[in-house]
């Protein structure tokens, strides 16, 4: 068995499956999960002649991570998304942050300013354990899953903070390939993330004045 579980939702972008099990695997040995949309044909197509593992129960990220945390056992998890293109060592150098106290490591996008400065991660290496903690209202975590996608990251790190178990590795880079960064085209799962977010951020302001004050 190996130690790390690489979780990996997806919707609408069959086109990314094979590209990142190839990059992936250049990196690191890991058991990488696909968690789709049961509706979702052409992805699970495409999961298919791959030869990827997967699952299909639907829902959002957070959701879709939660799901994909209970049908795997290794000892390590990575938040990942199917945009990602990891470099080399990225595992080894995450990994070594890890320590008693940190469960949580943040990689470096390479796309936000807010990710390159350290105050902020969207991808993130735990430990099992700290997957298993519920989020600051009691719910199932890591994410919490009343998000439609945007600020559930921005709530685990505040979290996390809060709980002093999470640091920031600027030196383990898994790239994220996004319009931004002109290194992918706007799809629909880009702009449907945009047309929830205001929803989503109102949601945010809302649980920190409540539980992360």
């Amino acid at each position: 068995m190996t130690e790390l579980a690489v979780l990996v939702p997806v919707l609408a972008r069959p086109h990314r499956v094979a590209p990142f099990l190839k990059a992936m695997s250049t990196t690191v040995d890991a058991t990488v999960l696909f968690v789709a949309d049961p509706d979702d044909v052409d992805e699970l197509d495409a999961l298919e002649e791959a030869g990827a593992e997967f699952i299909s129960p639907g829902g959002n990220y957070a959701s879709k991570i939660r799901a994909g945390i209970d049908a795997t056992t290794e000892p390590l998890i990575f938040t990942a998304a199917d945009d990602l293109l990891p470099h080399g060592g990225w595992f080894e150098t995450a990994k070594s942050y890890l320590t008693d106290q940190v469960q949580v490591v943040g990689v470096n996008d390479l796309c936000t300013t807010r990710v390159q400065r350290g105050e902020h991660a969207t991808h993130f290496l735990m430990t099992r354990e700290y997957t298993n903690s519920p989020c600051v209202d009691g719910s199932p975590g890591p994410f919490f899953q009343g998000y439609h996608h945007w600020f559930c990251d921005d709530e685990l790190v505040r979290t996390a903070q809060r709980r002093d178990t999470i640091v920031f590795a600027s030196d383990a880079i898994v790239e994220h390939l996004h319009p931004i960064t002109q290194s992918a085209p706007d799809d629909a799962t880009y702009q449907k993330g945009r047309s929830r977010s205001a929803e989503d951020r109102a949601l945010f302001k809302k649980r920190c004045r409540k539980y992360l004050p």
